[in-house]
């Protein structure tokens, strides 16, 4: 039985278009806080838009989930993704492939960069213990892995991987407030093309939770990896595009 292409959002009954929305506003909790919340969710095309959640997240601001029904209708035939185009390979495999097409270890350095803390991401690749049930980079031999972890200038990393003669520079970017993210990548894009002559530049790859996967090219990076990215995905992608895969 085939999926419908036409669909609308499932709440108690198959199409009744019942969705749960929450965000906060810069008010105190009052009445008037809540009237504000569901005259905001109608206006966003929830009829009717109860609030069913009100919590007070300091001075001055709530929190609200309000659920209602919307009469829009997704086609998911015009849906756009990025569709993973390469095969995904067991650690063995990727080490065969990196030992067969390069004759020596594929350089991987990996960073946060600009003022973003938040290592949880770089680390879930690059870390032996991985992520998801995978090792991380550094669980294959024919990898030479460099996490160079948290608040990494653009410069520092461009030096660093000039120094180590990267193959790819992966960067975890966490921090979004005003786009960060997009401004640090384009950023970094900016200077490996500056730093490095056509065709020599290593392999560019961004990841994080806010990424949309659609904006590799807008971003001048060659791929863009969003939530729940796992390690044996980043890995086969690596050697996908460095290694050649896995011989046929």
């Amino acid at each position: 039985m085939s999926e419908p292409t036409l669909v609308r959002p499932y709440g108690d009954t198959t199409g009744d278009g019942m969705v749960q929305l929450s965000f906060t506003l810069p008010l105190a909790h009052t009445k008037v806080a809540e009237g504000a919340a569901a005259q905001l969710a109608a206006k966003m095309g929830l009829d009717p838009a109860l609030v069913v959640h009100a919590r007070p997240m300091g001075p001055g601001f709530t929190f609200f989930v309000v659920y209602g029904r919307v009469q829009h209708l997704v086609d998911t035939s015009t849906v756009e993704v990025v569709e993973r185009d390469y095969p995904l390979l067991t650690p063995a495999e990727a080490n065969a492939a990196v030992r067969r097409a390069l004759r020596r270890r594929l350089c991987v350095v990996g960073a946060c960069i600009g003022t973003d803390a938040h290592t949880v991401g770089i680390d879930a690749i690059l870390n032996i213990k991985g992520f998801a049930g995978e090792k991380g980079l550094e669980y294959y031999r024919e990898l030479k892995v460099l996490n160079l972890g948290a608040q990494v200038s653009v410069p520092t990393l461009v030096e660093r991987a000039r120094a180590e003669g990267a193959d790819a520079v992966l960067v975890s970017q966490v921090v979004t407030q005003r786009d960060a993210h997009l401004h640090n990548t384009r950023e970094l894009a900016a200077a490996f093309r500056e730093a490095y002559a056509e065709g020599e530049r290593p392999l560019l790859v961004v990841g994080g939770p806010r990424f949309d996967e659609l904006m590799a090219a807008d971003l001048g990076v060659d791929r863009v990896f969003g939530r729940g990215t796992t390690p044996g995905e980043v890995a086969s992608f690596l050697v996908h595009r460095l290694a050649g895969g896995v011989a046929a």
